[in-house]
C-alpha cells in the first residue's frame, strides 16, 4: 500500500490500537476534542480535551511499514501510550486532510506519494518469564441525571476497579492467550508469556472478597487499566477499604488510586475520649475525637451532620442491625478527605445523640453534657480502645452500672427467710442502685415478693451501718397490717414505728430511733411538716402506681421527702397511659424523664397516638437500668398452670327492655353534654352512662330502692349463673374468690349465699378487721370470699383459692390481674381457673376491647412490645353506646 502523511488513512494505523481505544477515541474526535498543533516530517503533535475537561498533549510518530504505519504514540495523560487520545488526533487529521484544513508535513513539499521504507524491520524479542505482579486500579466518576418523575437533577457517585497484570512494566489484561507483544520502541517489540493460572487465582481471589465483573460502561477507570470490576454496594466497598484492601498489599498487590477516587480514605491513627465531671458528680461532658494525619478532629459536629442527611440513624433498630465491623465514612472538611467509622465505636454515641437530638437537648457542637446516669452509655465505648483522658469516677460508675448482677450481693445475717434466685438478684439490683446513688422502680408481677426484697435491702444497709437515718415506707391503709407481719416475721431486728391513727402525734418524736417508719398516702400531706423535716436514708413508695396522678397532694409530698434514695413498687407501674409512668419516675429520679409537657411531646403522643416505634425504644432504653420486672412466667416454674375462661351471658328480657330504655336516655345526654362543653369535658358524664348500663347488666336491684322492690334475683341472669356455679364449685371442693366492682353487688351475691347456705367470708372497703376473714378462708373454714375489687386487689395472699370468678370488667385490666393474683402467686400449688362473667353484645363485651388497648400499652413499655392510645376517643364512646345486639 503506497503511503502518504498528508493524505492519512485509518486503515494505515488501525492495527497499533485496541478496539476499546479505537472506539473512544473516535467518539472523541467526533466530539471535536482533539486540536492539531504541528505536523513535522513524520511527527504529528495535538492537545485533547479528557473527560474531565483536562487537556493532555501527544506527541504521535507515524513509521512507515510495507503497506501500515507503525504508531508509537506518547501522550500525557494516565496510560501514557496509545491511547484513546492519540486516537482522536489521527482521526482528526484525517478529518481535516479531507477538508483540506490539515497542516502540511514541513518536510514534503508536494503530496507526492513516499513509498513504504522497506529498509527498516521490526525486531521481536522474547523476555524472560518472571511472574506478574497484580494490579488494583480505583477510580469514581460523578454522574447526574435529571429524573422526570421528581423534577429534579440526581447525582450519583459509581465507583470502580480495574485488575491488570504488571508483567515487567507492561499491563496486561483481557481475555487470556497464551503471550502479547509490548512495544519498547520503534520497529522493537518484546513478546512477554503469561502466567495464565497465577492471573485466574487473582480473579477467583477477588470474586471471594464479593467482586464482579463489571458489565456496565463506566468512566470511572480507563479502559487500560485492566478488566473493570465493581461491588455490590457503597457498604461493601467502605467495607473493603478497611481490612481486605490491606491484606492484599500485604500480598504484594499493587494498589493505585486515581485522584478523582472519592474512597481514598485516610486512616486513623487513635481514638480519644475526654471526659470532664462536675463537683459532685451530678452530670459529666463527653467529647469523642479522632487524630489523623497529625490532627484532632472532634466527632461530634461531624456525626450531627451525619444524622441531619441520615435520619436513619436515630432508629434504633437501624443502630442494632449494624455490625460492629461495618463503618461509615464521613467528611473532613479540615483534610479534604474521608475517613471509616466503625459502628462499633460511634453506635454508644449516635444513640444518645439520637435521644438528645429527639429532645432538642444538644447545646454545645463539640461535646456532650449528660447526667451521670447516662454513664451506662460509656461502658460499649471503654471497650473498644479508645484513648481516655479523665472520669475515672463515671467511668467506674459506667461498669456498675451496665452489670449490676455479675457479683450478687451477700443475704445480710438476721433475714428469716430463704430468697428464690430472682429475689437474690432483686435484692443485688437495689444494693447497687444504692451504691451509685440512684433509685429506681421494683416492678415485679404480683405475688413474687417485692416486700420481702425490700426488707433485704433495708436489713443489709442496717448490718452495713449504713442506715443511720431510717428508712420511710409510704403504703395504701389496707398494707400496714401486711407491712407490720412480714416485718416481724423476716425482720425481726429491725425496729418499727407506725404512723397512723389519732396516737401518732406521740409518735413523731420517735422517728430518728426507729429503722423503718410506716406511714400512709392518706396521712403524707397531713403529716408533711414532720416528714419533710426528716432525712431519710431511703423512701419506699409501695401500691407506687398511688400516686399516678402526679398533680395529686400525695404525689406532690413524696417528691419533696429527702431521701438518699429513693424507690417504688408496683406491679402496674403502668395502668392507662405513659403520663403514669412519668409520675413515678418523677419522684425516683427527678428530670429523667424531662418535664411533663416534653415527655408528651417527645414520648406519650409519638407512642400512644402515633405508635412510633423509634420513640418507643428510646423511652425503654431510658429506663432499662431504673426499672427492674420479672413475670411468674419468668421466675417461677414451679408456680401450676392458670386457666382463664370468659363466659358470656344472656341477659334476661326484663334486663334488655331496660338496658335499651336506659342506653336511648343516656345516649341523648352524652351527646347533649358533648355538644355543649366538647368531648374531654364530658368526662363524668359519659362515666354515669357507662355506670348505669353495667349495673343493668349485673343486676336490675342495683339501680334504686324502687328497682329494688319490683325485681329479685330471678331477673338477673348473672345472678342465677353465679349460683350455679358456686353451687357446682362448693360441692366440688373448690375453693373460691369472687371479686366485683360493686359493693351492693356483692351484698345481693351475699344474701342468695345465705338462702343456699353457703359459707362465705366478705372484705370491702368497710371491712376493718382484713385479718380475720383471710384467716378463714386460707384455713379451709369458709369455701367462697367476696371481695370488692379495690379492696381486694392489693396486700392479700390467697393462694388457698383455685378458682377467681370476675362478676363484672373494669377499664383496667391490670386492676382484674391484680385481683386474679390474689389466689395466682407463689405458693400456690394447684392449678387457678380464672372465670370473667359478660354480659353477651353489651357495654361490657365492648369493655373488653378497650381492656386489650391498655394491655398492649403497658407491654409495649414494660416487655418492649407495640403500643396503642389507651384514651376513650369519640369512636369508644359511640361503641360502647351502641345498641345491644350490634
Amino acid at each position: 500500500m503506497t503511503l502518504d502523511i498528508n493524505q492519512l488513512q485509518c486503515a494505515q494505523w488501525r492495527q497499533a490500537f485496541a478496539n476499546g481505544d479505537f472506539k473512544r477515541g473516535k467518539a472523541y474526535a467526533a466530539q471535536g476534542r482533539s486540536t492539531l498543533v504541528s505536523l513535522q516530517e513524520q511527527t504529528l503533535k495535538a492537545r485533547c480535551r479528557g473527560s474531565v475537561e483536562k487537556s493532555y498533549q501527544q506527541r504521535i510518530t507515524l513509521l512507515a511499514q510495507a503497506g501500515y504505519y507503525d504508531i508509537n504514540g506518547q501522550c500525557s495523560c494516565y496510560v501514557g501510550y496509545n491511547c484513546k487520545h492519540v486516537v482522536a488526533a489521527l482521526l482528526t487529521l484525517e478529518q481535516q486532510q479531507q477538508l483540506g484544513q490539515a497542516p502540511q508535513s514541513a518536510a514534503s513539499t508536494a503530496p507526492n506519494p513516499v513509498k513504504a521504507n522497506t529498509k527498516q524491520t521490526l525486531h521481536i524479542s522474547d523476555a524472560p518469564v518472571l511472574p506478574p505482579t497484580p494490579q488494583l486500579t480505583f477510580g469514581s466518576v460523578t454522574l447526574q441525571r435529571y429524573d422526570m418523575r421528581s423534577g429534579r437533577t440526581l447525582t450519583t457517585v459509581q465507583h470502580r476497579a480495574a485488575l491488570a497484570f504488571n508483567y515487567q512494566g507492561h499491563l496486561c489484561s483481557g481475555k487470556p492467550s497464551t503471550d502479547f507483544l509490548a512495544s519498547t520502541g520503534p520497529y522493537q517489540r518484546l513478546r512477554i508469556y503469561r502466567d495464565l493460572a497465577f492471573e485466574q487465582q487473582c480473579r477467583t481471589q477477588l470474586q471471594q472478597l464479593g467482586w464482579q465483573a463489571s458489565l456496565r460502561q463506566s468512566e470511572a477507570v480507563p479502559e487500560s487499566a485492566g478488566d473493570p470490576y465493581e461491588l455490590a454496594s457503597e457498604q461493601a466497598w467502605l467495607a473493603f477499604m478497611q481490612h481486605p484492601l490491606q491484606q492484599l498489599r500485604e500480598q504484594n498487590w499493587q494498589i493505585v488510586m486515581l485522584p478523582q477516587f472519592q474512597l481514598n480514605l485516610l486512616a486513623i491513627d487513635n481514638w480519644y475520649a475526654n471526659i470532664d465531671e462536675s463537683p459532685g458528680l451530678e452530670w459529666f461532658s463527653l467529647e469523642l475525637g479522632i487524630e489523623v494525619a497529625g490532627h484532632s478532629i472532634s466527632l461530634l459536629p461531624i456525626l450531627l451532620q451525619l444524622i441531619r442527611q441520615s435520619p436513619q440513624l436515630l432508629d434504633p433498630s437501624y443502630l442494632a442491625q449494624r455490625d460492629d465491623h461495618e463503618v461509615t465514612a464521613v467528611y473532613i472538611a479540615k483534610l479534604g478527605q474521608r475517613v471509616a467509622l466503625p459502628y462499633a465505636r460511634i453506635r454508644p454515641v449516635l444513640q444518645t445523640l439520637a435521644e438528645l437530638y429527639i429532645r432538642e437537648a444538644i447545646t454545645d457542637e463539640h461535646s456532650l453534657r449528660l447526667p451521670r446516669q447516662e454513664a451506662a452509655r460509656l461502658t460499649h465505648l471503654q471497650a473498644q480502645g479508645i484513648e481516655w483522658h479523665g472520669g475515672a469516677n463515671i467511668r467506674q460508675l459506667a461498669e456498675r452500672l451496665s452489670q449490676p448482677l455479675d457479683t450478687l450481693s451477700p443475704i445480710p445475717t438476721g433475714l428469716t427467710a430463704t430468697l428464690r434466685d430472682y429475689q437474690h438478684e432483686g435484692l443485688t439490683w437495689l444494693q447497687n442502685l444504692r451504691q451509685m446513688g440512684m433509685g429506681g422502680v421494683l416492678a415485679d408481677d404480683m405475688g413474687l415478693g417485692k416486700t420481702l426484697q425490700t426488707l433485704a435491702h433495708i436489713l443489709s444497709e442496717k448490718n452495713a451501718q449504713r442506715l443511720q437515718q431510717p428508712a420511710l415506707i409510704i403504703v395504701p391503709t389496707s398494707l400496714l397490717a401486711n407491712w407490720q407481719d412480714e416485718a416481724a416475721l423476716f425482720t425481726p431486728q429491725l425496729q418499727v414505728l407506725t404512723l397512723h391513727g389519732a396516737q401518732r402525734q406521740t409518735l413523731f418524736a420517735q422517728i430518728t430511733e426507729a429503722d423503718i417508719v410506716l406511714s400512709t398516702y392518706a396521712l403524707l400531706s397531713r403529716d408533711s411538716q414532720h416528714l419533710l423535716a426528716q432525712n431519710w436514708h431511703i423512701v419506699v413508695l409501695d401500691e407506687a402506681q398511688t400516686i399516678k396522678n402526679p398533680r395529686s397532694k400525695a404525689a406532690q409530698c413524696a417528691g419533696q421527702l429527702n431521701a438518699k434514695q429513693r424507690l417504688c413498687l408496683t406491679g402496674t407501674p403502668l395502668e392507662n397511659n405513659l403520663s403514669e409512668l412519668w409520675s413515678l419516675f418523677n419522684f425516683v429520679m427527678p428530670g429523667w424523664l424531662g418535664d411533663a409537657k416534653s415527655f408528651n411531646k417527645h414520648y406519650r403522643h409519638p407512642i400512644e397516638k402515633q405508635q412510633n416505634a423509634q420513640r418507643l425504644a428510646h423511652l425503654q432504653g431510658r429506663l432499662k437500668p431504673f426499672i427492674l420486672r420479672r413475670d411468674k412466667q419468668q421466675v417461677a416454674s414451679e408456680l401450676p398452670e392458670k386457666t382463664e375462661i370468659t363466659q358470656y351471658i344472656d341477659l334476661t328480657s326484663s334486663q334488655r327492655d331496660r338496658y335499651e330504655t336506659l342506653r336511648l336516655a343516656m345516649d341523648k345526654k352524652v351527646r347533649d353534654e358533648i355538644q355543649r362543653v366538647g368531648l374531654a369535658r364530658s368526662h363524668f358524664v359519659v362515666l354515669e352512662a357507662l355506670l348505669r348500663l353495667r349495673q343493668v347488666c349485673g343486676d336490675l336491684r342495683l339501680l334504686s330502692a324502687a328497682d329494688a322492690e319490683q325485681y329479685s334475683s330471678q331477673d338477673s341472669a348473672k345472678m342465677l349463673h353465679l349460683m350455679a356455679m358456686l353451687r357446682s364449685f362448693t360441692s366440688s371442693g373448690r375453693r373460691i374468690l369472687v371479686f366485683s366492682q360493686f359493693t351492693s353487688m356483692l351484698a345481693l351475691i351475699a344474701a342468695e349465699l345465705e338462702k343456699a347456705q353457703i359459707p362465705f367470708v366478705q372484705l370491702t372497703g368497710q371491712t376493718r378487721d382484713r385479718r380475720s376473714p383471710v384467716a378463714l378462708f386460707q384455713s379451709g373454714q369458709v369455701p367462697v370470699f367476696l371481695i370488692s375489687l379495690k379492696a381486694g386487689g392489693v396486700g392479700l395472699n390467697l393462694t388457698a383459692a383455685d378458682t377467681v370468678i370476675h362478676v363484672d370488667p373494669w377499664w383496667n385490666p391490670a386492676t382484674e390481674a391484680q385481683a386474679s393474683d390474689r389466689a395466682y402467686r407463689i405458693g400456690q400449688t394447684k392449678p387457678v381457673f380464672i372465670y370473667k362473667l359478660i354480659a353477651r353484645g353489651s357495654v361490657e363485651e365492648k369493655i373488653q376491647h378497650l381492656q386489650q388497648h391498655k394491655a398492649a400499652l403497658a407491654r409495649s413499655i414494660l416487655e418492649a412490645g407495640s403500643s396503642t392510645s389507651a384514651t376513650l376517643e369519640s369512636a369508644d364512646i359511640a361503641s360502647l353506646l351502641a345498641p345491644l345486639n350490634s
